[in-house]
């Protein structure tokens, strides 16, 4: 019987038979990945340009520093604040107690009484000129501090109405001691009033 050669039914292609190496492999994964059913790519192929970024994440990065000023702000007007509320207490308790400058004076329009009568003057210009002058400087020099603690409470208890909108309100104890000083100012500028137009006590008269 004759010998018949038997040839293969099938038969694969060189392409198909010959193995993959790694960078093909790699490569044609990635080209996989990144197409769409379109043929659009779908991410940035390796080596291609970075994406530039857009106004919404430069927004977010700056969040964090705009959130650092706003509350920085009213940290340095809540500073400024507390030491004004600390001078206008001090000026009120100074206008009760009195002053170094309030004493000063009141020694000079005594020196300056004695000059003025001291070669000729009655009794009732000596009480004038050495001990009324004296004692209404005094008041007038209190009354001066009494109107400066008003005046510096008043304004910052006033403040916060006058502020940028939606700013923190100020502490209590700073609201406390501005209203300290107001109180202080205002029983001040009584105290020296009253000692001014000699309602406490009046001055002395010559008259038996």
């Amino acid at each position: 019987m004759p010998v018949m050669n038997a040839t293969p039914a099938t038969t694969k292609t060189q392409a198909e038979t010959e193995p993959r190496t790694d960078g093909e492999t790699e490569t044609a994964a990635t080209a996989e990945a990144t197409s769409t059913p379109g043929g659009a790519p779908a991410e940035t192929a390796p080596g291609a340009a970075p994406e530039t970024p857009d106004a919404t994440d430069t927004e977010d990065r700056l969040e964090p520093e705009d959130e650092l000023d706003a509350e920085t702000a009213p940290a340095r007007a809540g500073f400024g604040a507390g030491a004004a509320a600390v001078v206008a207490g001090a000026l009120g308790a100074v206008s009760l107690s009195g002053t170094w400058m309030g004493k000063t004076l009141s020694e000079r329009a005594t020196l300056i009484g004695q000059i003025k009568t001291s070669q000729s003057g009655t009794a009732a210009q000596q009480i004038q000129e050495i001990y009324g002058n004296s004692w209404h400087t005094t008041a007038l020099v209190n009354g001066v501090f009494a109107l400066l603690a008003l005046i510096v409470g008043a304004v910052v208890l006033a403040r916060p109405a006058f502020g940028t909108p939606g700013r923190a309100e100020q502490p209590v104890w700073v609201k406390a001691v501005a209203l300290a000083g107001v109180v202080l100012g205002v029983v001040g500028l009584l105290i020296s009033a009253g000692m001014y137009l000699d309602l406490f006590a009046a001055l002395p008269s010559t008259k038996g």
